[in-house]
């Protein structure tokens, strides 16, 4: 009974402090400001990874985050390549971070503190694995361990700041993933520097890793009292904190790999006998981390001749009410537009999945920030209030976008629902010392259209 209580005091404590971090006492989101000056921008520019650091099992990209756009909205970008059956090795970081997964698919564990081990792992343990104490007294304990969650091609993925994570490879190609840090949420206490705490693992032979800073945290630690910690033999404790140059994204054995599924036949869920789940253990324990961004049917904005816009916010995945974060992801057709627009609430991190298209992109001072092409594997970012248009190429333009708001708001120039749609015609002419026919045209022509316009030849002149 103490221990069903202390339990569940740490989940409301943990439910408590995430959304302490997410909103202030009037209801608004709640974020570190960062030094102003850094969105003093000039200049943006459509950049490609800055280091490559190569594991067993995979590659690691990472984004240069001294770049001025980077610093501007306080994030860091990271692209990680894990081949089938390796396994990205567990860690944490001190902000929350949002995954989008272009190719493959794979399983994604998170432990979460104070949630029971209350899913069983499918088949029969291999051999070797029994614990010390199961095997001093001949007992065998079949493995226990937190949700695993199945992670698919064209989702978004939420990891909560401070919470252990892991992810392996199970399929045939390799798992690609595109990942969001907001190192300015008000969950980093730290400084801004990206930086991520592995529970295993070591930094590789190769180049580029001395840059990456990340480090196998266990090792650090006494080994004597380590061991004591865990119950274990100081033999063990030593091989866990062993130098190990394979990085930090690891091949692994695959007939020990294992472990429930959730939502596949072969595996099940089994509960504590005699255990009552409560509110708070399924809204926190159980909480949903994963949602489909690439379903058409799912589309927010859609035209037959233009494309279509899909979003995830806090209502369609509550976790990012706690992470602070939302993504979008377009689809344009060859030549049409996305309209000039602005984010009022968020700034926007872009990285285009295929295709390429010219952006351009307006500061407050009224100068052209940004007027250039971007391709398939660049990142431009797009500061909060900055107005953007996008004309995609003759082979199209996707894209997806990560956000600094848990419910971003964006306003069209044009278009339905728009500030010029909004505004009456003698506003316009006496604004832009046009006649009322051509008020009208601007006020109109586009009102069947929201945020997506076909693509043509030439402006109409």
């Amino acid at each position: 009974m103490a221990t069903s209580v202390f339990l569940l005091l740490t989940v409301a404590v943990c439910l408590f402090i995430l959304s302490a971090h997410a909103f202030d006492e009037t209801g608004q989101s709640k974020r570190r400001p960062g030094d102003p000056q850094q969105c003093r921008i000039e200049r943006l520019s459509a950049s490609r990874p800055s280091r490559r650091i190569q594991s067993e099992g995979g590659v690691t990209e990472l984004w240069d985050e001294n770049e001025a756009q980077f610093q501007c909205a306080g994030v860091a970008a990271m692209k990680n390549t894990i081949q089938p059956y390796s396994l990205s090795l567990p860690n944490f970081s001190p902000s929350p971070r949002l995954v989008y997964i272009q190719r493959g698919r794979g399983l994604l564990g998170i432990s979460y503190p104070g949630c029971q081990e209350s899913y069983h792992s499918g088949g029969r343990q291999p051999k070797g694995t029994k614990g010390e104490e199961q095997q001093q007294t001949g007992q065998s304990l079949q493995d226990q361990h937190q949700k695993v969650h199945r992670i698919v091609q064209g989702q978004i993925v939420a990891l909560p700041a401070g919470v252990a994570h892991w992810c392996y490879n199970d399929g045939n190609e390799d798992l690609v993933a595109v990942s969001v840090t907001d190192v300015n949420n008000a969950a980093n206490q730290l400084d801004q520097r990206p930086r991520s705490f592995y529970l295993a693992g070591g930094k590789s032979k190769e180049s580029g890793t001395e840059e990456f800073n990340a480090e196998n945290i266990i090792r650090a630690f006494d080994a004597n009292l380590f061991a004591n910690a865990l119950g274990v033999s100081v033999e063990t404790a030593r091989k866990m904190q062993k130098q190990d140059e394979r990085g930090f994204i690891v091949k692994a054995k695959q007939e020990e790999m294992r472990m429930i599924r959730p939502g596949e036949e072969e595996e099940y869920e089994e509960r504590y006998p005699g255990k009552r789940d409560n509110g708070l253990e399924e809204a926190y324990c159980n909480m949903k981390i994963n949602q489909n961004i690439d379903n058409p049917r799912e589309a927010d904005v859609y035209s037959r001749q233009a494309g279509r816009i899909n979003s995830v916010n806090m209502h369609k995945l509550p976790i990012l009410s706690y992470l602070e974060m939302s993504a979008e992801k377009g689809y344009l057709y060859g030549n049409a537009l996305y309209v000039p627009h602005w984010s009022m609430n968020a700034h926007s991190i872009v990285y285009v999945t295929r295709g390429g298209g010219r952006v351009q992109v307006v500061g407050s001072n009224g100068n052209t920030v940004l007027d250039e092409e971007v391709k398939e594997g660049q990142i431009v970012v797009v500061p909060q209030y900055y107005a953007a248009m996008t004309k995609a190429l003759e082979t199209g333009f996707e894209w997806i976008s990560f956000k600094t708001s848990a419910l971003p708001m964006k306003s069209p120039l044009v278009g339905a629902r728009s500030a010029l749609k909004g505004m009456p015609i003698q506003v316009l002419t006496n604004s832009y010392q046009i006649s009322n026919r051509q008020a009208q045209d601007v006020k109109f022509n586009r009102e069947r259209h929201s945020y997506l316009v076909p693509g043509t030849s030439k402006s109409t002149s």
